[in-house]
This record gives structure tokens, sequence and C-alpha cells, in this order.
């Protein structure tokens, strides 16, 4: 059971209750008495010490936590304090200026301790420093539990009355709080935006594609006839475009570091990664309630199992990058793994509570009340969640799988059964046969490092040799094979060198060296480099054709002849000789040798000890095995998705003291954060693995949970404006941003939860809000004041999205194919030997002219165009996008291939469209690109840029334009 922590709460209620009034920070009123330890000098430690000097962080070697730390002599040195002796206390050096060595007195952060404070450190050891039990003292977080604003629960204040406003902004309780700031600093709130202005900006927002000419047209006239009705009507008609899911959930998708690689060192390619993409579109498009969306993150497969489009969204948990390299060593492995669970932890904690929790994996929060113990409750509760792909599919779909191969499941169960009755019996016989059997083996071993076979001598041509790796999941690797000639003074006549040459099947091929693992470095007389067969395609065969007709006698092939490469020695070999390359002689094979494993040689004692007709029976038993093993897996398999695998925790998770999971501290069981006190559970420590991840998810999304609702509302707001009311939307601490508008965040909390947690609802309220339908002209008076525009006097303006660039020069030439789902495109070429390279194409098609967000994202890979402008790499959570101004994007968007193919299609379709007419073309260039018309100068310079320099001159000025990639 943990120990109580001293806490203000405490202190306060025993002082009130022993009629102690503190002085200062601890001196007590009455110094006669017996010093109080708990009411005097642990508010003393708690403030001024233990911050540097805890348990888990022990500056200068000491920790001030705890009675142990404190009373237990360390190496070398003697205890902190001696009871009775502040003389002999090194506690009393430290605080006591000035001191003896040039180091400062403690604390070195903040003003030196009091002399009243000092003297009565020193009057409690004198008095014997008494520490009551269980008294754990515990560095007070910056951010309090009591007052912190995001933890308390949602206020449900009314908006301000604004009188003094325009009529128009005191009718919705948004315009109400953000023109209450206003007046606060003398702002006044802008005019509306123009219609041409805000359709642009609403299509953009919520599709993040430009509207048509024709929708702006119409638009502009509705609004002359009822501006209300036109917005409404415009808002509903994009949210209900499948094109709304596309954008907001590259939204999400940017806040759960979706990536589409295993980034680390080796980097792989997720071909299955997709479903999970798909899923947060049709679940945006569909309006799921995002609560309901939040637990099938954590817990799809326990609320809906069987139903594939739901068991998806548990693929949050593995969709962060994951180190499979796969290292031995047991302390690594762990480190490894404890890493794993840390990115899920940090991904939960910051996308749906907008807390660092990661923070306390190795002591408690510095900043925020977050308990170290807390961090591993929630990594008790993803304790069995392993990476890896998994079946998705339906209860049907499963149903009809298991009714096409039970059968033959069924058949090679039998055979399997017969095959272990025969070698049951077999087994059972060696024991007592064993030296007698080991006598059959008179050859030593295969070894990797090299093994020579002679014959009597042959006439040869060609030499071939098929080797099989035997079930053993590795590759064929050797280093050279070697055959010599029957002569007093033998050569090595499989050189090439000499003129022989080497055919191979199944050969490894290297992404980046054609050579590195070719058939020929097996006879290019060097063991610096190998030929690697193909592990897909057992077992491997190779002919080395020599230059003439030999008489041989000897061969000797090696895999590893200095025992550096991780290779597995090939016990299942033959070596044939042909004169005319069809008929074969046997040179050699294992027959007599002894198997290089233990395993193996139990294996080969077995073979000998079963009676000819058992022997009989099992060699016709095993093709019938592998017969019906074939034909399983030949079967159609069930479709799979990078949905993590599932398992039971082996044992209860602990807390890891410093984080290293070598320092086991106390058991910690799956339970809710301490921090917030709605909801409270705590699981056993056995509890089921998926049961801890629903009764989570059940935890975050509760109703009287202040911090999930005040995080998605502050999202919401985020993308509607580009910074949140918290401008670090993952990051409700201490460490982030403080709200501007806080009534204003809870009243759109409380209206997300009205609305039963349908974002639609939320965006419509937004959006048809005066706040948000502002005109973004700038006006030095307000800059003045709020250079940023935090406090909303004007609608902010922003540059695109990397994805909205891309799609929108793809849009207005007429060439974006708004095919939805499925597996992505590439914009890079994937190459891979052992770790992966991403190179950008320079040049790429029609194939890849779908939306961006279709675009298979890999960690680590740069990609044109979009890198430049900022698109993330999805390595870690992205909440807040960069938004940079480099000349590589000038270079990239004038320069690339993309453009330039674009803006042909952009002058195709101006010629299809406005005729041969310059002027024509001029005007529909601006309004598919700019949504307006061009003023009369821009128009006659258009023109005369199109008569000297020709259409697709124009088209790519167009597309390198300003305008084109900012929006008002």
């Amino acid at each position: 059971m943990r120990a109580p922590a001293v806490t203000p709460t405490f202190i306060a209620a025993a002082a009130a209750a022993l009629g102690v009034v503190l002085r200062g920070a601890g001196l007590a009123a009455e110094p006669a008495k017996p010093v109080d330890f708990t009411l005097e000098v642990a508010p003393i430690f708690e403030a001024r010490c233990v911050r540097c000097h805890n348990t888990t962080e022990k500056k200068g070697k000491f920790s001030l936590a705890t009675a142990a730390d404190v009373f237990t002599k360390r190496k070398g040195h003697e205890a902190a304090v001696v009871p009775g002796d502040p003389g002999a206390s090194l506690l009393v050096e430290l605080i006591t200026p000035p001191r003896p060595s040039e180091d400062p007195e403690m604390p070195e952060e903040g003003d030196p301790l009091t002399a009243e404070q000092v003297a009565l450190v020193r009057r409690w050891i004198e008095e014997g420093a008494k520490w009551p039990e269980g008294i754990v003292i515990r560095p007070k977080a910056r951010a309090e539990k009591a007052t912190w604003w995001a933890l308390q629960p949602l206020r449900s204040d009314l908006a301000p009355e604004v009188e003094e406003a325009p009529a128009d902004w005191t009718r919705e309780p948004i315009d109400r709080f953000v023109f209450a700031k206003l007046a606060e600093k003398g702002l006044k709130p802008s005019p509306p935006a123009e219609p041409r202005e805000f359709i642009r900006r609403a299509t953009f927002d919520l599709t993040g594609l430009p509207p048509t000419p024709d929708e702006v047209e119409a638009f502009a006239a509705d609004s002359i006839r009822n501006p209300q009705s036109a917005i409404l009507n415009l808002l509903d008609r994009l949210l209900a475009s499948p094109r709304y899911g596309e954008r907001w959930g590259r939204h999400w998708l940017d806040v759960v570091r979706f990536g589409e690689s295993s980034g680390f060192e080796r980097n792989l390619v997720r071909d299955n990664a997709w479903p999970f993409r798909d899923y947060v579109i049709r679940s945006l498009n569909d309006d799921k309630p995002f609560d309901r969306f939040m637990m099938e993150h954590l817990a799809g497969d326990q609320l809906a199992q069987g139903d594939p489009w739901v068991e998806i969204g548990s693929a949050f948990l593995v969709a962060g990058p994951y180190d499979d390299v796969g290292n031995q060593d047991a302390k690594a492995a762990a480190q490894i793994r404890a890493n794993t669970l840390d990115d899920i932890v940090a991904a939960t904690g910051s996308a749906f509570l907008g807390l660092t929790v990661n923070c306390a994996r190795c002591h408690d929060h510095k900043f925020d009340p977050i308990e170290q113990a807390d961090y591993y409750r929630l990594q008790a509760a993803f304790a069995g969640v392993q990476q890896g792909p998994r079946e998705w599919a339906s209860r049907e779909e499963r149903e009809a799988d298991q009714q096409r191969r039970g059968p033959i499941v069924a058949a090679l169960e039998e055979t399997k059964r017969e095959l272990a009755a025969i070698e049951k019996a077999g087994r059972e016989r060696v024991p007592a046969r064993r030296e007698e059997l080991l006598q059959r083996f008179t050859r030593p071993p295969v070894k990797v490092e090299g093994n020579e076979e002679t014959f009597d001598p042959i006439e040869a041509r060609f030499v071939r040799g098929r080797l099989d790796p035997a079930n053993t999941g590795r590759p064929v690797v050797l280093e050279e094979c070697e055959i010599w000639s029957a002569e007093p003074e033998p050569r090595n006549v499989a050189l090439a060198s000499a003129g022989a040459k080497i055919t191979a099947t199944g050969t490894r091929v290297s992404s980046t060296d054609p050579t590195a693992y070719a058939p020929a470095n097996l006879i290019d007389g060097s063991f610096a480099r190998t030929w690697n067969a193909s592990s897909k395609e057992p077992p491997a065969q190779f002919v080395i054709e020599l230059p003439r007709v030999e008489k041989i006698a000897r061969l000797v092939w090696t895999q590893d002849r200095e025992q550096s490469r991780r290779v597995t020695a090939i016990e299942d070999y033959l070596f044939e000789a042909s004169l005319d390359g069809q008929t074969w002689t046997k040179l050699a094979d294992p027959t007599a040798r002894r198997p290089a494993t233990p395993a193996g040689l139990e294996e080969a004692l077995l073979t000998a000890a079963l009676e000819a007709d058992e022997r009989a029976r099992r060699d016709a038993l095993k093709p019938r095995r592998d017969s019906l093993q074939a034909e399983l897996d030949r079967l159609p398999k069930l479709p799979t998705a990078w949905l993590g695998k599932l398992e039971q925790p082996r044992a209860p998770a602990y807390l890891m003291r410093g984080g290293d999971p070598q320092k086991r501290g106390p058991e910690i069981a799956p339970a809710s954060l301490s921090m917030l006190d709605h909801g409270r559970y705590e699981l056993p420590l056995n509890a089921p693995e998926g049961g801890r991840r629903l009764a989570l998810a059940k935890w975050l999304v509760a109703s009287d949970n202040p911090l999930t609702p005040r995080v998605l509302a502050n999202r919401v707001w985020h993308y509607h404006f580009g910074t949140g009311i918290v401008d670090t939307p993952s990051d409700f601490g201490y460490m982030g941003g403080r709200p501007t508008h806080p009534e204003l965040l809870d009243y759109l909390a409380q209206r997300l939860q009205h609305h039963g947690w349908r974002l639609k609802p939320l965006h419509r309220e937004i959006m048809l809000s005066q706040t948000y339908r502002q005109s973004a002209q700038w006006r030095k008076e307000g800059a003045d004041v709020d250079f940023a525009t935090r406090l909303l006097w004007r609608f902010p303006p922003r540059r695109l999205s990397a994805e909205e660039v891309r799609d929108t020069m793809l849009s207005i030439a007429g060439k974006l194919d708004l095919r939805m789902g499925g597996p992505g495109f590439r914009l890079y070429r994937y190459l891979n030997d052992n770790v992966s390279t991403y190179v950008p194409l320079d040049n790429v098609g029609p194939e890849t002219y779908r939306r961006a967000v279709y675009h298979q994202n890999a960690r680590a890979a740069t990609v044109d165009l979009m890198s430049e402008f900022d698109a993330p790499d999805c390595a870690s959570p992205t909440p807040r996008r960069a938004s940079t101004t480099t000349p590589l994007q000038a270079l990239t968007l004038f320069n690339h291939s993309f453009t330039l193919d674009l803006a042909r299609a952009l002058a195709e379709r101006l010629h299809a469209e406005a005729g041969e007419d310059a002027t024509a073309q001029v005007r529909r260039a601006f309004a598919l690109g700019y949504g307006r018309a061009p003023s009369a100068e821009e128009e006659t310079a258009a023109a005369q840029l199109i008569a000297t320099h020709g259409l697709p001159a124009f088209c790519r000025a167009v597309l390198n334009s300003n305008e084109l990639i900012h929006v008002r």
C-alpha cells in the first residue's frame, strides 16, 4: 500500500485541528514546544528541498523524501541526518550559510533558507529527528490538483452581456464571449467577410479543397437574397460532403501519430495500416459520436467483436513507431518493450487528456500533479498490446474461412497424430541403442567455416549444388565454392578468373547494390562477399559451368570462414557433376555426417531407431502432411491489418524506478489517474487484457471528466481559427498555454456534450458565429494590441497545409482523382535491404493524383512539395503544424515536374472551357484558382504574358501565386 504524501491540504487540516499557527514557511508559533515534523519541518522539505533531492532524482546523491533516505548511511558518507547531533548532520552543513566549500548553500534555486528555518531544522535534529512512520515527502507540482484550471469541473457560466456590441454580436454566446475579451482591450471586431471570401474560407476549412466557380457564383447570388440561409445551406452541403472526412480525418491522423512504416532503424513500410486511415475518414463523415470514436480507439475489439470497421479503431494503439530490430539481449529487449508501451501511454495522454503523462515515466511529474504511479497505471492498461498485424475480417468471413479450412485441418491433424505415434515408438528405443546408433555417424558435422568433400576422380563440365535450409527460416548464405582438379598440383577450376560461369535460382536482390548477393560471389576467389539465396524458394540451387571438361576429385564450400556473419549451417545438401548439363552423377551429400545441433542429432537417432515398416510409413506420411499443409496454405487467407496483437499479460505491471525496467518497484494495477477524482476505478493485478482497456476508455469519456471534452473542443476551435483557445492543443498542463477565453472553452465543451459528442453541430455553431464570419482584413489598431490575433478582432488568415496545396493544384488543373479508401499511393521509391530507404520521385503520374490524405505516409521519408510545405514526420504526434517560409518552397513549386505537368493540364482545361481567347482564359483561371474575377490591370498583364510566353507559362504562374495557397 502506498505511503501517504504530505500535501498542503493535509498540513492545513492538521494545523487547524491542533490550533497551530504557522509563521513564514513553517516556523512554529510556540518555539518552546517540541518541533512537529509534519507541521513544521516537512513543509520546508516539500517546498524547498525535495524537488532536487527525492527518491528518483537524488541530486548530490541524497534524498529527503523518506526516513530511510535521510537516516541511512551512504557509501563513503555519513547519513544526511544524525539524530541528536546537528553538527554531524550533512543536511545542516548544506543549509547553513556560508558553506565551507566552494559550492553555494542549499537551495541552489531561489533564496536560501531563512535563519529561522535553519534553526528549526537544527532543533528538530537535536530533539531526535523524529520522522512519523509512513510519511513520504514528494515534490510539489507547479500545477496543483485542487486549483489547476484544466482539472476543475466544467463551468456553466452564462455568456456575458455585451450591450455595447453590434446587434449581430449579442445573439450567440460564442460572439458575446469573444466580444467581451475584445472590449477589455479596447478592440472592436471586423465587419463580415465578403461572400466570395467566406465561401473559399469555409470550403477549405471543411473539405481542404477550393470551391468551384459555379459554387462561388451560386453562393454569392444566394447571399444577396438571404445571407443567413445561404450560409446555412453552404455549411450543410460541405458537412455532408465525403471530402469533409478526408480533411478532418487528416487533422486527427496528425494527433494520433498515424504512420505507415515502423520507424527506427529498419523503418519497414506497413502496407496493411491503411484501414485505420479509412476508418477515421468514415467515422468523421458519419459524424460518429466522438466519445464512442475514442472508446473504439482503446477498445474497439471489446465494443463490437466481429465488426471489422469497429475493431480497426484500436489500431490507434499500434499506430506509432516500433523498434522491430529484435534485440536478443534481455535487458535491451525489456527497454525496447518499455519504450513501445511509452509510445502508447504518451499518445493516449496527449490525444484524449491533453496531458504529458509520459513525463512521469521516471519520476513524479515536475510541473503537473501526475504521480509516477499514474504513468504505470496507464501502462498496465496496455500491458497486453503487442505491435504487429492481426486478422481483420467480419464474423461471416471468419465462419466461411473455417468451413473451407476445416476438412483439410482435420486431415492434417490426423496425419500429424499418426506421425507422432510412430516417432514416439522410435524415440522410446533410442536410449537403449544410443551407442550403437551413434556409430553410424562417422563423419564430422557441417561447419559454417568450411566443409570439404572428396570423391573418386570424375570428369565434369558442370557442377550443381542443391542446399535446403530445412525449415530453419533462414536463407542459404555461401561465401565460396571451390572445385579442385585431380592433379599432382590441384587447381581450383571454379574461378571466374579462370573462365568459370555460374547461374542460380532464387537470389536475394539488394535495392542499393545489384552485386551484393550475386551468384558470382561464389566463384570470385574471395570470402568478402556472399551469395544469398532467396528464402522464398527453397531449396537453393546453383550450377557452375567450367570453361572445359576437367577431372575433379575434391570440393570445398564455406558459409562463414571468419564466423562473423549470422548464418545457419546447411545440413541438407547435394552436389552433382555432369558433362552435358542433362545427366547428373552424385558427388557428395550429408550421408553419415553427424548432425550439427543436439536437436538434429536426436532426430537422426530417431530415424535410425525406426523399424523398416515404420520408416516406410513415416516416409509416406511426411509427403501427405506436407501436401495437406501446402493445400491449406494455398487457400485464400483472411485479410490482415496493422491492428496489434492482444495477449493476456504474463505478469503484473510494476513501477520502474527511474524508468528503468531493471529497477523494479511495487506492482501496479490498472487504474484511473489519481489527479482526477471522477469515476475512479482500480482493477485487479491480473485483470483480463481487454477489460483493462475498456475500463480506461469508459473513464476517459465519462460525463464528469472535464479534460476530454475541453481538449476536443479546443482542437475543433484550433483547426477553425489556426490557434486554439489553448495554443498547445495536446498540453493543458503547467508548461502548456493558458486559455485566452476559458469561459468560452468550457461553453464549447458543454455544447459538444449537449450535441452527443458529434462534431458537425459544433462546426455549424462555430462557423455561423460572427467571430468566424469576420473579414480577415488587417487593421493597425488591432495588430498593435493583439498582433497574433489571439483575441480574434479579425479572422486569422492562413497558408494552406501541405496536403491542401497539392490537392488544390490538382483540383484547379482538373486532374484530382476523388477515389476514396484502400491502399495508398506513394510519392517515393521504396528500397529495402535490411533497412529501408525512401527516395522522392522526380516524376509522378496520374496514379498519384488522389487526395494527399491517401498518400502512404512513411516515417523519416521526405516527399517533394509536401515536405517543403511542412507536412510533419509522423514519428510523433503533431497536434499543431508549423507554417514556415523557405526558399525551397518557391524552388520546388516553380521547378518540380509535378508543377510543370499540372501547368500543362491547366492550360488544356482553359483551352477546353474558355476557348482560344486569352482574356477568357485569364478570367476562367482566376475563377478556378481564386474564386474571383481579375482586375483590369491583372487581366491585361496576364494576357500579355500568354501572348509572349504561352498559356502554360501563365498557368505555371497561377500555380505559384500566393493567393492560390492562402485563405482569408
